[in-house]
Formats: C-alpha cells, structure tokens, sequence
C-alpha cells in the first residue's frame, strides 16, 4: 500500500514537472508590438487569437515611432523621436536595456545577421551603429554637413540591405549613402551625391535589389541598383512629386509603405488622390487609380492579390481596398477618425488596423472585407509582427 500510493505520487511529481514548463513556453512567431503614441508605451499582442498580452512603459516620445526585430524574433527594438533606443523583450514583457543615443530620430534597421542595430538621425545627423545584444556603440558615421556648416544633414529613409549592408538618404544634402559591414565593424562607405533635391523617406524592393527613395523638393524618384552601384543613381517617374503645382500636403506618404505585386509597384501619389502604378521592368508609370484622398500607406496583402490604403487627413477615416490584378477599387471602409497604420498577418487573412481617434485597434478579414475583432489601445500607431524579423529592408 506504501508502495502503491509512492508510485501514484512519485508519477504525479513526474506529471507536474513536465506539464509546468510546457505552459510557460511559448513561440514568437505570432508576436507582435503596437505603438501607443500618446503613453510613450507599446502593447505586446499576438495575432492567434487576436489578444493584448502585456504593455511596457517608459519609452518615452514616440510620436514618430518604428520598430524592427532580433533575428531570432524575442525582441523588438524601438526606434523613439527622442533618441530612444529601446530593446524589449517580448516573452518576459520587460525593458532589457534602454539608451538615448541621439536628439531626434525617426528610424533604423538590423543588420543581415542580427549582430547591428543602425540608427538614422536628425539631431546631430548621421548613423550611430549598436551591438544588437548590448546596445554597446559600434560606429558613429557623422552626416555630410549643410551648406552653412552648422550641423549634418537629416538622415532618412533608413533599410537593411543583403551583404551586411546599410542604406539611407540625406536630406539637407541629397545624398544616398551604403555603409558595408560585411568585412568589419568599421564600415566602408559609398556615397552618391546629387540624387535629387530633399530625399524624404525611401524603401527597398522586396527582393533587396533596388533602393528607391522620394524626393519632396523636386519632381521625380532616385533609384539605386543595388546589383550594379557603378551605374550610380537613376532618376525615375518624372513628373510624380508634387506636380507642377504646388499642392497642399496634409501627410506625408511613407515610402516603406508602398508595394510590389507582380510586375508592379503601387505608389502613394504626394499630395494627389491618386495611387501610381508603375513597370517594374522599366520603372515607368503605366496608370494610376483615383482614391478618395491623399495616400498614406499602400501596402498588398501577403499574397499580393489585394492592395490597402490609408489616407491623410481629412480623409483618414477611411481606407480603400484596391484589385491588384483590375486596378479596380473593390471596398471602401470606414474605421473611424485617424486610421494611422496597417500590418497583415504572415499570410494574409487578416489585417490590423490603428484607429487613433477611437482607441482602438480592429481585426479585418481580408476575405469578407468585414471588422471581426476590437483591442483598446491608447492613441495607437504603429503596428509591428515579428514576421519582419525574416523579411529585408523592414
């Protein structure tokens, strides 16, 4: 009976000591963070069941907040407007370290490897480059300064690229430039000068090829092939910009946020209420599709059968849903006041969505074009899965 009843206990111990650690752990995959504006906070949510797990605090200004991942998707590092550069880690839901690196800054990028955080400043200017795992400073790569000497220039449009590189735009001083780390942490920089007047934001094709980055002082796009650099830089789709007149603009679009789906890249037209359609063979615009203000964000669906877009205000309420394939708008939505971002999830069938103005973040399937799910959120903006941990130039 002794016997008996220590068997039973010792296989219920067993039991326990193999179930406990099972429900402790959990994956990454279906992680992903939302950027309350307004708090200086972000929620930890994952998109299986559509939850809010945790929310981290003290991450200061992030008006104008991005996010990238660690190669191993565990955490997320926000890039604030204060200079804040902050690594969270997603299973814990804690501050793993915290620096302020800078003045103003508005985005970076990992590293091929996951070994380089990069940031790209506007207050001094330049790139400061971190150790992923320490946030220990690897270099600092001062700006070309202005033409009054008084500080470097703004540093925008900042992407990861294959070769363990680093590519950004300069905007007080038009320039592109790639920082190679691919042979030591002193990087070899090529600098191309001249690409066009006030370089504004910039985005990386999908397959890591091309860099093109908008211009807001001129008409007109500056391409970069990262295949052939010696062809130096290109410019593209005269005549987009602002026009030949000067239009009021409400937003600026964000180029990161424009798409390639099939042969075609759709562009968020500045200023117009229009998205551009243009050859991705010959980067000449081929159409456009009129929408109902000026785009935002542009973005195909994982499967690039559908594009969404947001809008700046005072259309920012809506978003449009456009036929990859007709060039056809098929739905127009209504969220409600201050649709700020979208992000799909890994394969498509949903997309979420930041309503600012309501607090809220809503859950759309991309099938039925219908809302199936709400989270509260405080002022939210960005939202960010860890998906992007394996995609380039994100």
């Amino acid at each position: 009976m002794i016997r008996r009843f220590a068997t039973v206990l010792l296989t219920g111990l067993l039991t326990a000591c193999v179930a406990q650690p099972s429900q402790q752990l959990r994956g990454t995959g279906d992680l992903g963070v939302v950027i309350e504006r307004a708090a200086g906070s972000v929620q930890i949510v994952e998109h299986s069941g559509n939850t809010s797990l945790a929310r981290v605090e003290g991450l200061g200004d992030l008006s104008h907040a991005s996010v990238v991942f660690s190669r191993d998707a565990r955490f997320a590092y926000v890039f604030g407007r204060d200079g804040g550069l902050t690594k969270i880690d997603l299973l814990t839901a804690k501050i793993d370290k915290r620096i302020i690196q800078g003045g103003n800054s508005i985005g970076g990028a990992i590293s091929q490897d996951g070994r380089l955080i990069a940031v790209g400043n506007y207050e001094p200017g330049g790139v400061k480059v971190f150790s992923a795992d320490t946030l220990e400073l690897v270099a600092d790569i001062p700006a070309t300064l202005v033409a009054d000497g008084s500080r470097g220039s703004r540093v925008v449009g900042m992407v990861d690229a294959p070769g363990q590189k680093f590519l950004v735009s300069l905007f007080d001083t038009g320039e592109i430039w790639i920082a190679d780390f691919s042979q030591s942490n002193t990087p070899e920089i090529t600098r191309f000068t001249n690409i066009g007047n006030q370089p504004y934001d910039s985005m990386l094709t999908p397959d890591g090829r091309y860099y093109i980055a908008g211009l807001f002082g001129e008409d007109g796009l500056a391409l970069l092939d990262l295949w052939h650099p010696e062809q130096g830089v290109k410019r593209i789709l005269d005549g987009y910009g602002r026009g030949s007149e000067k239009l009021p603009v409400y937003k600026m679009p964000h180029l990161e946020g424009w798409t390639v789906a099939g042969d075609h890249a759709f562009v968020p037209a500045v200023g117009r209420h229009q998205v551009l359609i243009m050859d991705t063979n010959t980067w000449q615009q081929t159409g456009s599709v009129d929408v109902i203000g000026q785009p935002v964000f542009v973005m195909a669906r994982p499967d690039a059968r559908q594009i969404w877009v947001n809008f700046a205000m005072p259309d920012n309420q809506y978003v449009q849903v456009i036929d990859s394939e007709s060039h056809k708008i098929i739905a127009t939505l209504e969220p409600g006041p201050g649709v700020l971002h979208m992000e799909f999830t890994p394969r498509g069938e949903q997309i979420w969505i930041s309503v600012r103005d309501k607090d809220e973040i809503q859950v759309w399937d991309t099938a039925t074009l219908q809302k199936v799910h709400t989270l509260s959120a405080d002022s939210p903006s960005g939202i960010f899965f860890s998906d992007r941990a394996h995609r380039i130039g994100l």
